[in-house]
């Protein structure tokens, strides 16, 4: 990757709509936990069912830390008040 292409790229990881794909992609990620969970819950496995809790933090975390970026680059969604 050229110097100039990782520029870019690194300029649309700080855009709203870079914010906004990984906001989308980090909440897809949730499914994946849900899986797990309902796999955890049905093997009766605690171990299983921590490891999902803990990735469920992860996954509200992250897009917490998105929320405040689109905050801070000061998005005017309604949504966002």
């Amino acid at each position: 990757m050229s110097t100039s292409a990782l520029t870019k790229a690194k300029g649309f990881k700080k855009s709203k709509t870079g914010t906004y794909l990984s906001i989308g992609t980090t909440a897809f990620g949730a499914i994946s936990v849900i899986k797990q969970v309902k796999k955890a819950r049905s093997e009766h496995d605690v171990l299983k069912l921590v490891d999902a809790a803990v990735s469920a933090a992860a996954i509200v975390t992250g897009l917490a830390i998105l929320y405040r970026e689109l905050k801070r680059l000061g998005d005017d969604d309604v949504l966002l008040g």
